[in-house]
């Protein structure tokens, strides 16, 4: 938007430059010659394209640096020339069911074919209609599956619409929600002229589909359907002088075939308004059956499906966060990496999902392949001296031995990881000497058997704590597997947080919201006026968010903002258009003080089967008598009940409701908005 000669007009310093400095003349003399020529040859993605004959007898044709043979024409010029231009897509959705299929036939001897699924499955539909569309292919945004719950679709007709309809022009016009109301009854389905219904029927009156426009030009006007294609594209292009033309075409048209003019004006309104935005009725049925069987595998084989999708994804931390907290909410555990259980990538173990090996930071294909062969050669391995005797060293080193202890692959083996860490250096000495010694080598017998050499003891130390196997696992793996620094504030952020990380990108722009998260990385600057200010990276169940925390904000959180601190924040959401969401905090407070800044209450979470730990629980109560409402909830035959002592009010200072959680569990204790 700033051509040279616009710039030198409009800066006065500029062309002070130009006339004073040779070098900044030349510079600009030179800059006027390159100035809106082609900066460089790009590729369509997935463009192809046709031609009856060697494409050379039509286009001039391009090698670029990738050794790829692309046309020198642009998109819209070879179909000017009458060349055909079709993209075909990759879609990694393909090669999660295609890895699913194969999980179950090999951990469970079905043989599932996903083309011949039956399409009338109740289940399947079930999980659209509640919105249970995580994973699930072209339907799983927040918007999407807000709309789904209002739609409960029962066919497959009803996910090739909703796929058609999710899209910014129907959505603005409304298309979708009279979809909606029109199917569930609350709208009456009307046709400005009977032969519409046949056209229409399937999407109760609604114009979804450019094919619909089609059919309504053939049937209605009498146009060909190329013809019917001309007047599709224009309405698309929105040509005013064009779309008079096609107008009056239409209407001579529909009125040969015997339908009164204001009619066909009417139906060429409405198709004027809906086909700019209709969508191709055939891309869209692919889709819909591809969300299909991706649902469907959910539904029937969930373990398969989300270790396949995860394996899909392993690449991308923040979907593996979504993925893996899908998993949580369907009962499915994500297991750590381990040793004697993991492939390559993520795979199924009993009622559970195991991490692949290659998931892990600094461990590659290679040295994958080398441990996998070990196991599959002489067994599972029963220690890591046994591990470091028979794997390959060549291919596997020091960092990426480290790298699988923090991750947590040698629990099962041995569970202290400070004890392997630090025993490390010793235990590849000992590899290597056994490998050294190996009896493929000793051909005359006159060195040391490794039979005869014994392993390195492990030293008797305290294992690392939690937070710091946590980190750990984080660093090596991007998540957290094993438990997570959140868990113990469960429940407060259950109450407290009205959002989380991946419901942030639904709220509307400037809403006043509450998160709550880890904080994992803060960077601190100067604003205009030279005070400190802040950028901060908060993690939650989730996923991330950055948080944009002003001067005054700042000052009064500084000394609890810390990376691993554990806060809950309020404030606005900004969203810009093709920009991750942020928040505008206001206040930040540590979740481990929610009373000093909220009014709250004591609740506690009491299963009959545990009745017996209100004897542990009563002193603690008692010896913390202050102003605080104390709820109990329990349980009685099947029914919630809720307890509030009158003579028993509780202070919630120090470390009192972290000494009920030890007894009672994370979400046995909790703090709650009174």
């Amino acid at each position: 938007d700033m051509p040279l000669d616009k710039a030198l007009r409009h800066s006065p310093q500029l062309k002070s430059l130009v006339e004073s400095d040779e070098r900044v003349n030349k510079l600009i003399q030179l800059s006027r010659t390159l100035e809106g020529l082609t900066r460089h040859a790009s590729t369509h993605a997935a463009g192809v394209v046709i031609a009856p004959a060697n494409l050379t007898d039509f286009v001039p044709l391009f090698q670029s640096t990738r050794d790829e043979v692309t046309t020198q024409y642009d998109m819209k010029q070879v179909e000017a020339i009458g060349l055909l231009k079709m993209d075909f897509l990759g879609l990694r959705t393909l090669t999660v069911i295609d890895d699913a299929v194969r999980m179950i036939k090999t951990g469970k001897g079905a043989e599932i074919e996903p083309d011949n699924l039956d399409l009338e499955d109740e289940e399947v539909y079930k999980i659209f209609g509640a919105g249970q569309t995580i994973g699930i292919f072209q339907f799983e945004s927040g918007g999407m599956r807000d709309y789904l719950r209002k739609l409960k679709p029962t066919c497959l007709t009803d996910l090739v619409a909703m796929n058609a309809l999710y899209r910014p022009g129907p959505l603005d016009s409304g298309m979708i929600d009279i979809y909606i109301n029109r199917k569930h009854g609350k709208e009456k389905v009307a046709y400005e002229h009977p032969m519409l219904e046949k056209i229409l029927k399937d999407t109760y009156g609604v114009i979804v589909f450019q094919e619909q426009v089609l059919k309504i030009a053939n049937k209605l006007a009498g146009y060909s359907l190329g013809r019917a294609d001309i007047l599709r594209k224009a309405m698309g292009k929105k040509d005013a002088r064009i779309m008079a033309e096609q107008k009056k075409g239409f209407i001579e048209g529909t009125v040969r075939q015997k339908i009164e003019e204001k009619t066909a004006e009417r139906i060429f309104d409405l198709i004027e308004t809906f086909a700019r935005y209709g969508f191709n009725r055939a891309h869209s049925t692919c889709y819909a059956l591809l969300a299909y069987q991706t649902a469907w595998l959910k539904v029937h084989y969930p373990h398969e499906f989300m270790a396949a999708l995860l394996t899909s994804e392993m690449g991308d931390s923040d979907r593996v966060f979504v993925l893996m907290e899908e998993c949580r909410r369907m009962g499915i555990e994500v297991l750590p990496p381990a040793v004697n259980e993991s492939p390559g990538s993520f795979a199924v173990v009993g009622d559970e999902i195991r991490f692949g090996l290659l998931a892990i930071k600094n461990v590659g294909a290679g040295p994958v392949e080398h441990i996998i062969k070990a196991r599959e050669e002489g067994g599972k391995f029963n220690s890591l001296a046994d591990f470091v005797s028979r794997v390959d060293l060549h291919a596997l080193n020091k960092r990426a031995l480290e790298s699988m202890i923090m991750a947590g692959a040698f629990d099962s083996i041995y569970s202290n990881r400070k004890a392997m860490q630090q025993s490390l250096e010793q235990m590849i000495s000992f590899g290597q000497a056994v490998q050294q010694d190996s009896p493929t080598v000793d051909m005359f017998g006159d060195r040391k058997s490794d039979q005869t050499r014994r392993p390195p003891e492990m030293p008797d130390i305290e294992d690392w704590p939690l937070s710091v196997k946590l980190n750990g696992e984080k660093e090596m793996l991007g998540f957290y597997v094993s438990g997570h620094p959140l868990a113990h504030y469960r429940r407060e952020l259950g109450h407290f947080a009205t959002v989380t990380t991946r419901k942030i990108g639904a709220a509307d722009d400037g809403r006043e919201i509450r998160l709550g998260g880890i904080i994992q990385n803060i960077k601190v600057m100067l604003d205009k006026r030279g005070n400190q200010m802040a950028f901060v990276t908060v993690e939650d169940f989730a996923g991330s968010l950055e948080l944009i925390v002003f001067s005054d904000c700042y000052e009064k959180a500084k000394s609890f903002l810390s990376v691993d601190g554990i806060i809950l924040t309020s404030g606005r959401v900004s969203t810009r258009e093709g920009q991750a969401p942020k928040l505008i905090v206001s206040s930040i407070v540590p979740l481990n003080r929610l009373s000093d800044f909220y009014n709250c209450r004591l609740v506690l979470h009491i299963e009959r089967k545990d009745y017996n730990r209100i004897s542990q629980v009563m002193p603690i109560l008692e010896s913390h008598r202050g102003d605080k409402e104390l709820v109990v909830l329990t349980r009685n035959n099947g029914e919630e009940l809720q307890i509030r002592p009158r003579n028993l009010r509780v202070s919630l200072a120090g470390e009192f409701v972290d000494n009920l959680k030890e007894i009672l569990g994370e979400t046995g204790a909790y703090l709650a908005p009174a």
